[in-house]
């Protein structure tokens, strides 16, 4: 009984309070977009910095999906990032273990909490670990992407494009490319910097790759997602690439 109580939502969320600062959680409100008519609107921030939130949570990363589901309905950004990093940690140990039976309950437990992972950060910290790591080892599973790309919510798109770093780190960039394209001239900028840095990402292990997919679509792509894809090219490259966009 002891240790089940230990291992709880309500015994996270108070230790994080006592790490609360008022002016850290004006800061991330800011930050975060989360005023009206901002994409984190309503967001709630206590002002945790995420080297604290990372050290509290190491001694509950046992703790059951059911104290978890309660950390990511929680309205407190920092109670469902703790939550998020915990996952992260679970299913690190069911691939080191091979155990495909938690990753798959790992992965819908996930899927059914895309509307708690409401902000660009719980995406970007989440969904390579959890949706990537999955699709990384089961080809069959990269139809879930497909199936968020087609969402409205823009948590679940981005997750679809972020997830595909885990597949573009591996040195597999097909899905990567097909998600990018998917996603290309979408209206939100947030949605432009997720596909310019999938793109990037993708320079790294293959620029040739990089190149062919700039020069067809450099001069039609959101200016956001072009600037990041070519963050790391040479300035002669840049430069010509930045004056595609402007003829």
């Amino acid at each position: 009984m002891k240790t089940k109580q230990k291992l709880s939502a309500k015994n996270i969320q108070e230790e994080l309070k006592k790490k609360a600062n008022k002016s850290f959680a004006e800061r991330y409100k800011t930050f975060f977009k989360t005023g009206k008519g901002e994409y984190g609107e309503g967001d709630i921030f206590i002002g945790v910095p995420v080297p604290e939130i990372r050290r509290i949570v190491k001694k509950y990363y046992d703790i059951p999906f059911k104290e978890l589901q309660k950390l990511l309905e929680n309205k407190i950004h920092e109670y469902r990032f703790a939550g998020l990093v915990i996952l992260n940690k679970q299913m690190e140990r069911a691939i080191k273990k091979k155990n495909s039976k938690t990753i798959q309950k790992i992965t819908s437990f996930y899927l059914k909490n895309t509307r708690n992972i409401n902000n660009w950060d719980l995406v970007d910290i989440s969904c390579p670990n959890i949706i990537g790591v999955n699709i990384l080892f089961d080809e069959k599973e990269r139809k879930i992407l497909y199936t968020l790309a087609k969402s409205k919510d823009v948590w679940e798109k981005r997750i679809s494009v972020v997830s595909t770093l885990k597949l573009v780190r591996a040195g597999n960039i097909s899905d990567a490319i097909k998600l990018c394209k998917i996603h290309l001239y979408d209206e939100h900028n947030l949605i432009n910097k997720a596909v310019g840095w999938v793109v990037r990402e993708i320079g790294k292990q293959d620029e040739k790759e990089l190149i062919k997919f700039l020069e067809k679509y450099s001069s039609t792509m959101p200016r956001t997602t072009l600037r990041y894809a070519i963050e790391r090219l040479d300035k002669n490259k840049r430069k010509y690439f930045m004056t595609l966009k402007e003829n």
